[in-house]
């Protein structure tokens, strides 16, 4: 992993696999959406409301995938100090506030019409808003302090306290009483959900997976660029 995290390296793989990243997912998402809305049937239960699904549970599945990668950047940073493992975490925390943003107001679209409420603070939906203000507090914690470094050094600590949290929404619905519906995906004995819905859903998966990379990658470049002009800068 020390030959990719190179910054130099890594701007010239980057640079080469970016838009073939950025392309699949277009793709992915383009036929998830098409399948999701057109193809797939509607619920005999939710009716056509069941469609958000396509959206919501890719998001919520995705807001946690960043910050388990958010926290183990953080982790490989405090240890080894490399600071491309620093720039991954600051590139992927915007994007995993966008996508548990996402969660939360496709959620309650979706939560109106089924359970009749907007909100509820059940365990599921606050351990998420949680993680929302996880992902806002870490932002604002490493751009707080004048030297760079130590803006790092406190968000790279807040990201590792606050990955208890993940396991906490993963199981929220099975330790607690909750208006959430439980898995359907990851039970032990078969899916729960029926494979024409099941396709979309697997595709929207990966193609916000393939989004993610694409859009990693691109802020990854950006931040490096900025970087390299604040030290000509400091040289001048």
């Amino acid at each position: 992993m020390h030959w990719f995290a190179n910054p130099a390296r890594f701007m010239r793989i980057a640079e080469t696999v970016q838009p073939w990243i950025a392309g699949l997912a277009v793709l992915c998402i383009a036929a998830g959406l098409y399948y999701g809305l057109v193809i797939s049937p509607a619920d005999y239960q939710q009716g056509e409301t069941v469609r958000i699904m396509y959206v919501h549970v890719p998001a919520a599945w995705m807001s946690l995938f960043i910050y388990t990668i958010l926290a183990l950047a953080s982790g490989v940073f405090l240890i080894w100090k490399h600071p491309l493992a620093d720039i991954a975490a600051r590139a992927a925390a915007p994007i995993g506030a966008a996508f548990t943003a996402m969660a939360l107001i496709t959620g309650a679209l979706w939560g109106q019409p089924m359970w009749g409420t907007w909100w509820v603070w059940d365990a599921r939906l606050t351990s998420v808003l949680i993680l929302f203000f996880l992902y806002l507090g870490y932002m604002a914690l490493v751009n707080a302090f004048d030297e760079p470094e130590h803006g790092a050094r406190a968000g790279a600590i807040l990201a590792l306290v606050g990955v208890i949290n993940v396991p906490i929404i993963k199981f929220s619905v099975d330790w607690w009483n909750t208006l959430h519906q439980p898995a359907s995906l990851t039970r032990l004995d078969a899916s729960a959900i029926d494979p024409a819905m099941l396709v979309p859903l697997l595709l929207m998966a990966a193609g916000f997976k393939l989004y993610f990379l694409a859009v990693l990658v691109i802020r990854m470049r950006t931040l490096l660029t900025a970087r390299r002009i604040r030290a000509l800068h400091m040289v001048e």
